[in-house]
């Protein structure tokens, strides 16, 4: 799995940087009793939303961010604003070197944006015309683009049913054609906001793979959104996790487990149907002689464990693992919840 080495970029060498970035919507709140009606209109209550608060984010060419949260955290805000669908209300946005509102036209010729839940095809039409009509509009010189097309065909196998209507393709099939249509201008930074959603498990590591493959051979810069957490650690060396639109964690998944508690799960096959009285950890259940736990390995050693439960019963086999990405990710979006009430 490739893991891309920030150390080799210059700290000069920035893609992406948000200071002090916040966004504020206003939304119209509307009484559904009658007599309202005119206060609606003449002088309605404006109910104040703040999705991004004092955002520092910085991407180094070449990397592969993960950016995650529970809904509503703000990460398609972010994403929006780093592809020029949104002004900051305060802050700055820059990247790669460029604002991308006041220098909008030169930016997005750099840039490529995919939402996972909307597509840039004709819906009428072949895909391919979809793709001539980009050549045409964005001024892609032919042999650029035949050059962009062969690459995207190969390894994201949109040839069989590249002159297929864009209606009649499968939910995987048209996600892959708008990730080609994306790459032909060649961009030198993704943002892909839940590429992979709705999509079955061939589907989404034949995204992954792809994506891996442009960054490594291409060097394209990639920020990714999604709430498939697996997915997310086997693409990404770094992931940053957004809360109620502030940054809560920015670093490796290694440290993310480790700070947030190493959870692992612990199955024990013992000579008794009685589970094993242990100290610092969860029982999570037995069947027969079989008993299950679940403990946090970086405050209680699993050796510990086995000296307390081999005191109590004779142990005929043991089991253990760490927890899934998405489980750990799952208790900390809990925690935070617990926190704010």
């Amino acid at each position: 799995m490739h893991r891309p080495d920030r150390s080799v970029t210059s700290p000069g060498d920035i893609a992406v940087e948000l200071r002090e970035v916040d966004k504020t919507f206003y939304q119209r709140q509307r009484s559904e009793r009658f007599r309202d009606v005119l206060t609606n209109l003449f002088r309605p209550t404006i109910r104040e939303i703040r999705a991004l608060r004092g955002v520092n984010l910085a991407i180094r060419r070449g990397e592969i961010v993960a950016y995650a949260g529970p809904n509503g955290a703000g990460k398609s805000t972010t994403v929006k604003l780093l592809s020029s669908v949104l002004a900051p209300t305060a802050g700055t946005v820059r990247c790669l070197g460029m604002d991308p509102m006041t220098e909008r036209v030169p930016y997005v010729r750099r840039i490529g944006v995919v939402f996972g839940q909307r597509t840039e095809l004709w819906w009428d039409q072949p895909v391919a015309a979809s793709f001539e009509w980009k050549r045409v509009v964005w001024e892609i010189p032919r042999s650029r683009y035949d050059e962009m097309l062969a690459f995207v065909k190969d390894l994201l196998g949109i040839g069989e049913f590249f002159h297929t209507l864009a209606r009649q393709l499968s939910l995987g099939q048209k996600m892959r054609a708008d990730i080609a249509l994306m790459l032909l201008h060649e961009p030198e930074i993704l943002f892909l906001d839940e590429p992979t959603i709705g999509l079955d498990v061939l589907a989404k590591r034949n995204i992954l793979d792809f994506i891996n493959t442009l960054n490594r051979e291409r060097g394209v810069t990639v920020m990714l959104t999604s709430h498939d957490m697996d997915e997310l650690e086997q693409l990404a060396g770094r992931i940053v996790l957004i809360d109620r639109g502030r940054i809560a964690y920015d670093g490796d998944f290694v440290e993310l487990r480790r700070r947030f508690g190493d959870r692992r799960h612990l199955t024990i096959d013992t000579g008794t149907a009685d589970p094993p009285t242990l100290a610092g950890v969860r029982s999570t259940g037995s069947d027969g002689n079989r008993h299950r736990y679940t403990f946090d390995a970086a405050r209680t050693p699993i050796t510990t464990l086995l000296q307390q439960a081999s005191a109590q019963t004779v142990i005929h086999d043991v089991e253990t693992h760490r927890s899934r990405i998405d489980d750990v990710i799952a208790d900390i979006y809990q925690d935070w919840n617990t926190e704010h009430g």
